[in-house]
């Protein structure tokens, strides 16, 4: 295979084009495309390159829209975040640099059906890239009677449900419910599990895994979950909500898998996150970015994002940014290593004083430069589009969970004994190459 360059089929439909000259490279863009099979969910193209230090810099979506557009078209029109304003931002050549939408899921599997009819397969994979769901969209219903069923359908194909509910200390209680099913020769076969757990604490949680396999091959694994719980260091309620995704082709070397989470207490600190990976064959690729809201006016933001195959070529891009009270600054790197070991690389930054002026600096490894201070608006959002009382209304399910009933003069036992939480969840998987070694 030309390393020079190329089309690189990337996992699920990902076009990847890799040119090994880095002073042509512009960015790396994703572009959908039409739909291929029920696993490979989207046709995309990758293109790697370095952006001109001279030529107006903005972000932009994967649906080629500027973020500041994006950002208002996800607002909700009753509601209008504190926000300052910036003509120019940094460089972001990947496409979709956070990928923070709320999607619907589509309904892709049908509900139970009466009892004694069957339940029918749901041998459908999770969607890539679509963020956490909301409970509504999982459609969680738990019997209130213990059940343990199975049958079979008249196409041969099996299955089987059961549920139950199991108490335990300090008031614990989880009801669950759980089915699944195969194909008449068992070439295809899916699970799926629901669930509600609560004790005396005041802990809910709501969940959801299922997972896979159909007669090609593919096997996938997701679950989902929504937890309120109280803060035992700021005794602030608080919320989390996860999801993990990933998928497995039955017929060549690809996969991908994604990690999301998000978090928010009554006082509106907010963190969220995720972790991606994807692979076909030769060619891998990596995603992270996470956000932080203090509730004060102290925002966090970054992006880590790249790529590599087994040729040698490396690219990626990253970029950080770190305001409060219209102070802050914003920098980030771009770099390409080819399969020699040659390296390229452009760093850029911004410090934004607070007084309509911007120091805006930085070099590459070709020998160009920059070093102004220009008149320029500071540009950031102060809240998330989506923070605490979003979350609350639509988390109806997991507040309505009821625990047990606790007995007069039984209190629960809670443990003050472990540290606090980490800030930001840590995902083992492959750093982030440096180029300072």
């Amino acid at each position: 295979m030309a390393a020079s360059s190329g089309g690189l089929s990337t996992p699920f439909g990902l076009q990847l084009r890799v040119d090994a000259s880095p002073i042509q490279h512009r960015g790396i863009e994703l572009r959908k495309g039409r739909r291929r099979r029920r696993f490979l969910d989207r046709d995309c193209r990758i293109e790697c390159c370095c952006p001109d230090s001279g030529a107006p810099i903005r972000r932009t979506t994967g649906s080629g829209r500027s973020v500041e557009k994006a950002e208002e078209w996800r607002f909700d029109s009753k509601k209008t975040p504190r926000r300052v304003r910036i003509q120019a931002t940094p460089s972001l050549p990947f496409s979709s640099p956070q990928s923070r939408f709320v999607s619907k899921q589509e309904k892709f599997y049908p509900r139970c059906t009466p009892r004694y009819s069957g339940l029918q397969s749901r041998d459908t994979p999770p969607k890539r890239d679509t963020g956490i769901a909301n409970e509504k969209d999982w459609e969680i219903s738990l019997l209130n009677e213990n059940v343990n069923e199975s049958g079979t359908n008249e196409d041969g194909s099996t299955w089987y449900r059961e549920s139950r509910e199991d108490l335990g200390e300090n008031g614990y209680r989880c009801r669950w419910t759980r089915m699944g099913g195969q194909s008449h020769d068992g070439s295809s076969e899916w699970k799926e599990m629901w669930w509600e757990k609560s004790d005396w604490t005041g802990y809910k949680e709501l969940g959801v895994e299922k997972s896979g396999r159909n007669i090609e091959g593919d096997s996938w694994w997701e679950t989902w979950q929504e937890v309120l719980h109280q803060d035992e260091w700021s005794n602030l309620a608080r919320i989390e909500r996860s999801a993990q995704k990933q998928a497995k082709s039955g017929t060549e070397n690809a996969g991908w898998y994604e990690k999301w989470w998000e978090k928010y207490d009554a006082k509106g600190w907010t963190e969220k996150g995720a972790h991606k990976y994807g692979r076909l064959n030769e060619q891998s690729w990596w995603e992270k970015w996470g956000e932080h809201y203090d509730g004060t006016g102290s925002v966090l933001k970054w992006t880590d994002k790249w790529a590599e195959t087994e040729l040698g070529t490396k690219w990626g891009d990253k970029w950080e940014e770190k305001f409060f009270a219209g102070i802050g600054s914003r920098q980030g790197e771009t770099w390409h290593v080819s399969p020699s070991g040659d390296r390229w690389s452009r760093t850029w930054g911004e410090e934004h004083f607070g007084n309509g002026k911007v120091h805006k600096y930085g070099k590459s490894t070709t020998g160009e430069s920059w070093d102004i201070v220009v008149d320029e608006e500071t540009y950031y959002e102060t809240e998330p589009h989506y923070g605490w009382a979003d979350v609350v209304g639509d988390s109806s399910q997991l507040l309505s969970i009821k625990p047990q009933e606790r007995p007069p003069g039984v209190y629960p036992s809670i443990d003050f004994g472990s540290a606090p939480p980490p800030s930001g969840d840590v995902l083992p998987d492959k750093p982030s190459p440096s180029l300072e070694q």
